[in-house]
């Protein structure tokens, strides 16, 4: 599942293009927003489900979100260099069960090895 785009207005960044309106007169710089692909929002709706009643600072959010980033790196990683031993160029579902085998530790792995397989069984079959 790809991270939901969410724009900070903060980081914006001005562009060279200049438009004309209707009269013909030019319009100065437009600022573009840039977007910034997050888990924020999975990491909220998973919260709600395991706890309805309690809420999350945003600090606590961006930690998260970074520990969600790092994990996901580091499977790709692991996957790729699986695919890569095997003389693949493509990382399937196979890689990626083996690389968390790999990567985390003991039940941890056992259980997000059960629920992928769900999650990729439900996903064939719709």
């Amino acid at each position: 599942m790809a991270p939901k785009a969410e724009k900070k207005p903060a980081e914006e960044e001005p562009t060279t293009e200049k438009s004309a309106d209707k009269d013909g007169e030019k319009k100065g710089k437009k600022k573009v927003k840039k977007s910034m692909e997050t888990y924020k929002l999975y990491i909220f709706k998973v919260l709600k489900q395991v706890h309805p009643d309690i809420a999350i600072s945003s600090k606590a959010m961006s930690i998260m979100n970074s520990f969600i980033n790092d994990v996901f790196e580091k499977l790709t990683a692991e996957a790729a260099k699986l695919a890569r031993y095997n003389k693949k160029s493509t990382i399937t579902s196979r890689e990626i069960q083996t690389s968390v085998c790999l990567i985390l530790p003991g039940e941890l792995a056992k259980h997000a090895v059960s629920e992928g397989t769900k999650a990729v069984t439900k996903f064939t079959t719709s």
